[in-house]
């Protein structure tokens, strides 16, 4: 049977993206359908934006720290409006770039919503395309909670439309967005309350990274409230009370933002029509191939709920592209060790088993390096933060499994740190690398 296309990609992402560029320099004909801005939530409301802000926050911080280093700094203002106005002109170069991307490449662009008619037909708006092979690549989006009032609040897409700095922000969620916004706005300048639904946050990272953050964020005046829920929000927009499950009345603040989760967008594409089967929670399963359990249909990104991370859905769109296009028959994504970095202030970084897993794991034959300190930049500065790291290793050899940290800088860092705990490098060869010094990152390579 002939097509118009060899592979179609719902959804104009990173993954999508990347998927068909790259099959197609392998000789696909290629079409990537999008309704939204290119370059999906990581470009246009995620990682891109979120990282301008963080920017923003840190300058924030080096103002406050310049005293320490003898610098009579005074900050005499902050301009929200004009770094939204400057962070959206740099997104929508972006988006630009992406289109005449896709054009370099010879690939398709269709503008408009994407969706199954059959396994071998997509519809975009009114008009159909049929490929042979298939890529769902739509992404997710916020969780809204389903509870009185909760159009009062925003998601985190909301977030990034606030031309205004807001006042006075309830910050609701334990996750990393929800740490994430809440400490960019604290360091611009907001008074911020996290609300978190159990006793600490960052439940899925190490213990010694919540732990050291959530002191910091103590000290330097953000009011996190734990063990509870939020049961209704009343009032108005710019005047929101906020109700929790323990019956205390929270408030007022003018924001309040939802970071509780993200939810695929697997249901839009009608995958039914195709037989594509979508789990209870909405997520599309794949085997080690990006393989559905339609054998020309292939899913990348957040809409398999495995690790949502941009790199990813561009590593595993690249690397299905090779396998189908460019005869690379073992060419797959390796889930195991993916390093991630949350950025908090400071920020975290973190790579592999976690202590607690490493123990479900192995048992007793794991071990744990750890050290907490006050890093050379912060032994001048008016409001010092810790930095703290472990390294969790396993068996005689001690082949480290884990690396945690939180701390100035670690973002930059880790990325080294994880080729080489890919590689397989064991607590003797952090030994035997000769440190450099005076850094934070010696201290990885010299924990007893």
């Amino acid at each position: 049977m002939s097509y118009q296309y060899d592979l179609i990609a719902i959804g104009g992402g990173s993954g999508g993206v990347a998927a068909a560029r790259r099959a197609a320099k392998h000789g696909a004909r290629c079409a990537v359908v999008e309704y939204d801005r290119l370059g999906g939530t990581c470009v246009n409301r995620g990682c891109v934006p979120k990282k301008v802000m963080w920017y923003g926050a840190h300058i924030a911080h080096t103002i406050k720290d310049a005293s320490g280093y003898g610098f009579d700094v005074e900050q005499k203002g902050f301009d929200w409006t004009r770094l939204v106005r400057d962070r959206e002109s740099y997104i929508h170069r972006l988006n630009g770039i992406y289109e005449k991307n896709l054009a370099k490449e010879n690939v398709d662009y269709l503008a408009g919503h994407g969706s199954l008619q059959d396994r071998h037909t997509v519809k975009v708006d009114d008009k159909t395309y049929t490929a042979e092979r298939i890529i769902l690549a739509p992404g997710g989006t916020p969780t809204i909670p389903e509870i009185p009032g909760a159009e009062l609040g925003i998601s985190s897409d909301g977030f990034f439309e606030l031309t205004t700095m807001p006042r006075k922000v309830a910050v609701v969620g334990a996750g990393y967005i929800a740490v994430e916004l809440a400490g960019m706005l604290h360091s611009l300048g907001s008074e911020v309350s996290l609300i978190i639904r159990k006793d600490h946050f960052l439940r899925e990272f190490d213990d010694i990274l919540s732990t050291t953050l959530t002191q910091i964020m103590k000290d330097e005046g953000l009011n996190i409230i734990n063990n509870t829920s939020i049961a209704k929000l009343s009032g108005q927009a710019g005047e929101i009370k906020i109700t929790t499950t323990d019956d205390r009345e929270l408030g007022e603040f003018d924001t309040v933002i939802w970071a509780i989760g993200r939810k695929p967008l697997s249901a839009e594409m009608t995958p039914e029509n195709a037989g594509v089967s979508v789990n209870d929670r909405g997520y599309i399963p794949t085997d080690k191939w990006q393989a559905t359990n339609v054998d020309n249909i292939f899913a990348i990104g957040d809409v398999t709920g495995r690790e949502q991370l941009t790199p990813v859905a561009i590593a595993a769109g690249r690397r299905l592209a090779e396998r189908l296009f460019a005869g690379m028959t073992d060419r797959h994504l390796n889930y195991q060790n993916i390093a991630s970095v949350v950025f908090s202030h400071p920020p975290i970084g973190a790579v592999g088993l976690t202590e607690r897993q490493a123990r479900e794991e192995y048992g007793d034959n794991v071990k744990c390096y750890s050290a907490t300190f006050t890093p050379m930049y912060h032994a001048f500065t008016p409001h010092p933060q810790k930095t703290a790291m472990k390294l969790v290793v396993e068996g005689e050899q001690e082949r480290v499994i884990g690396i945690h940290m939180i701390g100035a800088g670690v973002d930059e860092m880790l990325q080294g740190f994880s080729v080489a705990m890919k590689m397989g490098a064991t607590k003797k060869d952090f030994d035997d690398t000769v440190a450099i010094h005076p850094t934070s990152s010696e201290e990885l390579v010299t924990l007893v």
